[in-house]
């Protein structure tokens, strides 16, 4: 058996984040290229994270360093499967207590368009991308992401084609629209061991009673929004659409609130809200009925547009005849406003990971490189927690942080030390944790070898050892 040569070590926990994948990458090259893509990822983004960026080197002209060629040849041509890494991270996920799903979370779908130009680029074309807000020419990712009131992270995605990337376009066997694909991925976290409450999306998804049906067959529960025009059969002067069915529920004053139902929502920063909610008719849809319809607004006198969901579940109502027969616990007014509350979290994971991860900066045209890449910045993000919940390196006299010579007059510099990470999950504290010693190590070592090859000083060799070993700098005093 050839033994294995040793691969360069990443700085701080890095390190032992990146060694649980060692196994899925066969040659050093890979293993090199999967520890100095995920740190820059990680860095701060002073521009777009291409690959002249992560490697450290000036665009354009940076573009020939070997450096760059090395991430380029890992993106693309390297023989590393995607899906084996991103299986390997869920399962990471899902073996850490402190980020294991739980029943009472949420499976969030939804997709991500990003402009992009050209047209040799796989999955490119002319579509509807929700980041910008109109149709314009890009790359529509659909994606399933685990949520509960702390925590969140992604756990699947996969690009959408257009039909004219398909011989015979839409009607080609190999074409599958957005709703397929994510019901795909809806029954694919479910066979990996991910654990739910329900399916929750926008009303993209809610809309459309072929993906609800998809869902049901599949034995996975839903709370999606609709659109308040969504129509729908009705007799008469029954309600047409969900707004008319909102409508036609009774209401007074908060005193006397009729069919409506308080429902006290907390928010994250801790402040609380008072909203309202009621079960609705609206054609075949009731209490009772395999699908409910439920109206949540911060006002029923006048269902104001930006705080009034229209959501379809089918969870049955507590107390009502289906109650028994499902196989899904009974989900009263507030635990259905509940869940969809939490799929507003699929908005600020989006956000991080493109603003801070550089999710849709990628420079390459094959599908294995753009999937390569998004598996790879889901896996920054994954190592933000698994850096967040993980007790703090233990210090060593070769690692320990050089103290400054104390002058007199001048207050004590550094601050505080600070203990171990609070149990409150924040991804933005979590990452500017992660850079507090992967930036100055990064840094220090680059401006560094571009004064001079002599080995630094042992002060400085020192504080380069210390962020290494992924203790912080302080940089702010906070006397």
């Amino acid at each position: 058996m050839i033994r294995r040569l040793p691969c360069p070590p990443a700085p701080g926990p890095l390190e032992a984040y990146a060694a649980r994948f060692d196994d899925l990458l066969s040659t050093l090259a890979q293993r090199r290229g999967f520890r100095e893509y995920l740190a820059g990822l990680l860095l701060p983004r002073g521009r777009n994270k291409t690959l002249t960026c992560l490697a450290g080197t000036e665009p354009v002209v940076g573009a020939q360093h070997p450096s760059v060629h090395r991430l380029q040849f890992f993106l693309s041509e390297s023989t590393w499967d995607h899906e084996r890494v991103n299986a390997r991270r869920m399962e990471l996920l899902l073996a850490d207590p402190a980020t294991a799903p739980h029943a009472g979370g949420v499976l969030v779908i939804d997709d991500s368009g990003d402009r992009k130009d050209g047209k040799a680029t796989a999955h490119i074309g002319r579509q509807w991308l929700g980041r910008l807000g109109k149709t314009d020419n890009g790359i529509v990712t659909v994606t399933t992401c685990w949520a509960d009131e702390n925590l969140y992270y992604p756990l699947h995605a996969v690009p959408y084609s257009p039909g004219h990337h398909f011989p015979k376009g839409r009607s080609d066997p190999g074409f599958r629209t957005k709703l397929q694909i994510a019901a795909e991925l809806a029954r694919t976290a479910k066979a990996t061991g991910v654990a739910f409450r329900a399916v929750a999306a926008d009303c993209a998804y809610g809309d459309q009673d072929s993906f609800r049906r998809q869902l049901s067959e599949a034995g996975l529960p839903f709370v999606m929004a609709l659109k308040p025009s969504h129509g729908t059969w009705a007799y008469g002067k029954d309600a047409y659409t969900p707004a008319d069915a909102a409508r036609a529920l009774t209401w007074t004053d908060p005193e006397h609130p009729g069919d409506w139902t308080a429902i006290e929502r907390t928010f994250r920063d801790g402040h609380t809200e008072t909203w309202w909610a009621a079960d609705a008719h609206l054609g075949w849809w009731g209490p009772d009925g395999n699908v409910r319809l439920i109206v949540a607004t911060a006002d029923p006198a006048t269902l104001p547009a930006k705080a009034t969901w229209y959501l379809a579940t089918d969870l049955p109502r507590p107390g009502g005849p289906r109650e028994a027969d499902s196989p899904e616990p009974a989900a009263g007014l507030h635990e259905v406003v509940r869940i969809y509350g939490i799929r507003h979290w699929i908005e600020q994971n989006y956000k991080q990971v493109k603003d801070e991860l550089g999710w849709a900066d990628f420079q390459v045209r094959s599908d294995t490189a753009i999937r390569r890449h998004q598996t790879l910045v889901t896996c920054a993000f994954s190592f933000c927690w698994d850096a967040w919940f993980s007790p703090p390196p233990e210090v060593s006299p070769g690692t320990a942080p050089p103290e400054p010579p104390e002058e007199p007059g001048r207050p004590a510099r550094g601050g505080p030390t600070r203990p171990h990470q609070p149990h409150t999950a924040s991804w933005p504290k979590a990452i500017r944790a992660v850079r507090a010693w992967l930036d100055p190590w990064t840094s220090l070592q680059r401006c560094w070898r571009a004064w001079t090859n002599a080995p630094p000083p042992p002060e400085l060799q020192a504080l380069i050892n210390a962020v290494g070993a992924g203790h912080p700098l302080d940089l702010y005093s906070l006397a």
